[in-house]
């Protein structure tokens, strides 16, 4: 095993890792970031307590894995364009409870997401991610050979088109088309495959019968729903989650409503998916 200079305790065997014995208040050395890269890629999501972090340690924290991106569409800081401000409470209900990849709409989808707790209620609100990896790795023969090298058109008013007048809408489609990616994609780091499918973005298969797509999309999306796939995380203030959005979704249980919870997330620009077989 890997010697790190943290703490790092798996929360299940194929998702999720608490990292303890890090200030991320005091900085993050390159070689730190190294190595929290490094069990990233391992565990697919990394959960810190009790960071106080501020919005400028929160963006110089998340820089050292690339650039930043503005999400077009959801709320964010006032000063700070980079960081997404999720915030529900008594009339504002949670909306996020689909299971998910982050903004595969675009050309070139982000590669993981840092996400800090600001203020939660005191039960529900836990955030679920599931292994893409384990998903495909555990689908049938049948249905890897029919995945094989298939493409998907990915859509952004699928969930950010509703509240958009049409002529609004018409604008936005001009600047973010329609996105195609495979179905399998393979992890640009690590070679593995995973699922990159989901219920939130993702329309239909290309070049596929309506209802064979439908149907073996439902297949695929259903394969995040297995419990031995995933991993839950309770938050608390200044609590922390990193994630890699190339092989894991994720899942924000909207059960706590009328009761107030504030989340930060800045999010790292990410590459264009491929699959190689």
């Amino acid at each position: 095993m890997a010697s790190y200079d943290f703490s790092v305790k798996k929360l299940t065997p194929n998702i999720g890792a608490l990292i303890t014995g890090i200030d991320l208040t005091k900085g993050a050395s390159q070689e730190i970031c190294a190595q929290l890269k490094e069990v990233l890629l391992d565990a697919k999501v990394l959960f810190f307590r009790d960071q106080n972090i501020s919005l400028e340690q929160h963006m110089s924290f998340a820089r050292h894995f690339g650039d930043l991106e503005v999400h077009p569409f959801a709320p964010t800081h006032k000063d700070h364009p980079e960081v997404l401000v999720l915030s529900h409470g008594k009339d504002s209900k949670g909306t996020e409870n689909f299971w998910h990849s982050d903004v595969t709409w675009r050309k070139e989808p982000s590669l993981g997401s840092i996400l800090r707790a600001k203020r939660v209620p005191e039960t529900g609100g836990d955030t679920l991610f599931a292994d893409m990896y384990v998903a495909y790795e555990n689908l049938s023969d049948e249905v890897k050979e029919k995945v094989e090298g298939r493409i998907a058109i990915h859509d952004f008013g699928r969930v950010f088109g509703r509240n958009l007048t049409e002529e609004k809408r018409q604008e936005m489609k001009r600047k973010y088309p329609l996105s195609e990616h495979p179905v399998i994609r393979t992890h640009p780091e690590t070679g593995r495959k995973a699922i990159y499918v989901n219920t939130a973005f993702t329309d239909s298969i290309k070049d596929m019968d309506k209802a064979e797509s439908a149907a073996l999309l439902a297949h695929l999306y259903a394969q995040a729903n297995t419990p031995e796939y995933q991993c839950r995380f309770k938050w608390q203030p200044n609590s922390i989650a990193f994630w890699d959005n190339r092989s894991c979704q994720h899942y924000a249980a909207s059960d706590y409503w009328p009761n107030v919870r504030v989340m930060e997330r800045v999010t790292i620009v990410g590459d264009k998916p491929y699959y190689s077989s």
